[in-house]
């Protein structure tokens, strides 16, 4: 039991959160590019990305993981992120920082995500270690690029 579910339904939580914070967060990232805020998405994002590394701590486990590393870095991205957007309102030097700290934040979530597809669908697992590095170098890849565009194109009005 994991704050009173069954680990099998907090698993589900967690997945879902995850996957919510992945769509919602490329979305958030292709409105940089085209300059527009979508603040009730990028509360979204920003929400279930925040409660995607918090509730991984919850799982059971012994000592440090990798997970539990990621979820960390994940949360550092996050703070000045959120701190970006909402304290200093993308003013001056916080929108860049935003821009990247997002990005970032998105970056994990997916490394995970692709960690895990690899991890537990059979059909993948089959195909690694070479699909799961060229998996990872795309996503990177692709991260990198639409961040870099985000980060030159990303000018909202106030």
């Amino acid at each position: 039991m994991v704050l009173g579910m069954p680990l099998s339904t907090f698993t589900t939580v967690h997945v879902a959160l995850s996957l919510i914070g992945i769509a919602s967060g490329f979305i958030v990232v292709l409105g940089m590019i085209s300059s527009e805020r979508l603040n009730a998405l990028t509360l979204l994002f920003l929400v279930t990305t925040v409660l995607t590394s918090l509730t991984g701590f919850l799982f059971p486990f012994h000592g440090v993981t990798p997970g539990i590393i990621v979820g960390v870095l994940s949360l550092i991205a996050l703070v000045p992120a959120i701190l970006a957007r909402y304290s200093s309102h993308l003013l001056g030097k916080s929108r860049g920082t935003y821009v990247i700290c997002s990005v970032l934040a998105l970056w994990f979530n997916v490394f995970v995500l692709i960690v895990q597809s690899f991890m537990k669908v059979p059909a993948l697992h089959a195909l690694a270690p070479v699909a799961f590095k060229v998996a990872q170098a795309a996503a990177l890849v692709l991260l990198i690029v639409l961040g870099t565009l985000a980060a030159k194109k990303f000018h909202p009005s106030v």
